[in-house]
């Protein structure tokens, strides 16, 4: 039987770094505040000439290049992102063009917020198998810093911008690559996190701006109980799926929004912290983008090793959950 396999990661951060103490020149907050609440210490902030495309294409080039295959190659292109460079056109043709992606391919954009770049692996992962294409470019990109109130430190301080991507293609080979995914959505829950202007039920006015009705809305309490209980229910049944248990798992990526929501997920799984990759200290939350960028530190860093099983278990607003099991 055949599988699909992950052939090559990369990822991207802007230059610009923001630090907290450089936050509590800003706003009312501090490196501690931020930091016992969070587990972050700084962020990468995208300069104001670099959009969605830009960070996503240079994630997409050091991805082709760890799978020795060129933009020619890809025949379908996703772009998960809550932060695009347009309404309209999707970021993903902006991607292609610029990456030189053939115009045959199929390229498209997907709003599922920090949950986006397990979905396209999903979607990926179904169409490769098909047999329709061939090789599958998958970014998570966002430039959150355009759509952060930089007044407001209960939501500033969480944020930043960057760009992840990996290349998928079919292998005759069986049990090796992705393993399975399980995804879901509760749109009761679609307010918990959310900008409530810009589009066609609220569309931008004067008084939107005014009202910053275009800034992220946040219920952190709400969004932090929901959040470790979708992730460890997608965690256990992706593992009860393949009759596995958990401490045979080498390695979770979970979604890098807040050490506390993952320290929880860790004792409620039963499983200790070192068997979660983080690097939220030096991101921040990266939305789609946190998990391949994580995913690609991980494999740069030597955690994950051929014949590993590597977890990737992530929450958004939607409110969006999502699981994917690789095999090395």
């Amino acid at each position: 039987m055949a599988s699909v396999i992950i052939a090559g990661v990369g990822a991207y951060a802007p230059e610009r770094v923001l630090t907290n103490q450089d936050l509590a020149k800003m706003v009312d907050t501090s490196d501690e505040w931020i930091f016992s609440r969070s587990g972050i210490r700084e962020r990468h902030i995208a300069a104001d000439d670099e959009a969605c495309s830009d960070l996503a294409i240079k994630s997409a080039m050091a991805a082709l290049k760890d799978a020795n295959m060129s933009a020619a190659e890809v025949d379908l292109l996703i772009v998960a992102t809550a932060t695009p460079d347009y309404t309209l056109p999707a970021t993903a043709c902006v991607v292609q063009h610029k990456l030189g992606v053939p115009p045959h391919a199929t390229c498209f954009d997907i709003a599922a917020a920090c949950s986006g770049f397990v979905y396209a692996l999903e979607i990926a992962y179904g169409q490769l198998l098909t047999g329709r294409y061939k090789c599958a470019l998958i970014i998570g990109a966002e430039k959150l810093s355009t759509i952060v109130d930089w007044s407001d430190r209960t939501t500033c301080v969480l944020f930043g911008d960057g760009a992840g991507s990996a290349v998928l293609k079919k292998v005759e080979q069986s049990g090796i690559g992705i393993i399975g995914s399980d995804l879901g959505a509760d749109g009761e829950l679609t307010e918990y996190l959310y900008t409530p202007a810009g589009g066609s039920r609220c569309p931008a006015s004067a008084k939107t701006v005014a009202d910053k009705g275009h800034f992220l809305k946040m219920k952190g309490k709400e969004i932090f109980k929901n959040a470790v209980r979708v992730m460890e229910t997608v965690a256990r049944e992706m593992v009860e799926q393949h009759n596995l248990r958990l401490d045979q798992i080498d390695l979770v990526i979970p979604h890098q929004a807040n050490v506390r929501i993952v320290e929880a997920l860790a004792s409620n799984l039963g499983l200790p912290m070192d068997r979660f990759f983080m690097n939220i200290d030096r991101f921040g939350n990266t939305s789609s983008a946190s998990i391949p960028i994580a995913l690609d530190e991980a494999r740069r860093s030597g955690r994950i090793k051929p014949g590993d099983l590597t977890l990737l278990v992530a929450f958004g607003a939607g409110f969006t959950y999502g699981s994917t099991l690789i095999r090395w």
